[in-house]
């Protein structure tokens, strides 16, 4: 059984898929939900954005993170699932060690995310936040694919445990 279930979101639609999954399990196992969503301030480039900026840029991606959790905990609550919510900074870390950390400290039975699915060079050029939490993950990890990967086969989740 998995009591608690942690979903990280980041507005996208393979996001958005991933928690849709998430409930469904919840609404399953009586499962508590926890929401993450990461700022990773390290994106911006501070040699061509005067520093008074800075701060408004921080304060938007920060109000922007909120907004997604805002958006993901009332789908939950649309299916009669209460949903915790944290938001996470990092400047420059890779999003998966914070979810990681996240699912650690909380601590999670299962993390449920989308994956792009990205192959080749995109994969290479971007990386897998994704790849990257199913390989280090002490939990069972459920990666749910993007609408473009989903066949008639199934919903597109592919499910792995972590050893």
């Amino acid at each position: 059984m998995y009591a608690k279930i942690l979903v990280p979101v980041d507005g996208s639609e393979t996001s958005t898929r991933g928690l849709n999954e998430a409930i469904k399990l919840a609404k399953i196992h009586g499962s508590k939900i926890r929401l993450v969503h990461v700022v990773n301030e390290f994106i911006l480039d501070y040699t061509y954005s005067p520093g008074m900026y800075a701060n408004d840029l921080f304060r938007s991606l920060r109000e922007s993170g909120q907004g997604v959790l805002d958006a993901a905990a009332a789908a939950a609550q649309g299916q009669g699932i209460k949903a915790e919510c944290v938001l996470l900074e990092s400047i420059g870390g890779p999003a998966a060690d914070l979810i990681l950390a996240q699912a650690r400290e909380w601590p999670a039975d299962l993390i449920v995310m989308g994956t792009h699915g990205r192959r080749g060079l995109l994969r290479v050029a971007l990386g897998s936040d994704a790849e990257q939490v199913l390989r280090a993950a002490a939990v069972p990890v459920l990666l749910v694919r993007g609408a473009a990967h989903t066949t008639a086969r199934g919903s597109g989740a592919s499910v792995a445990s972590a050893a």
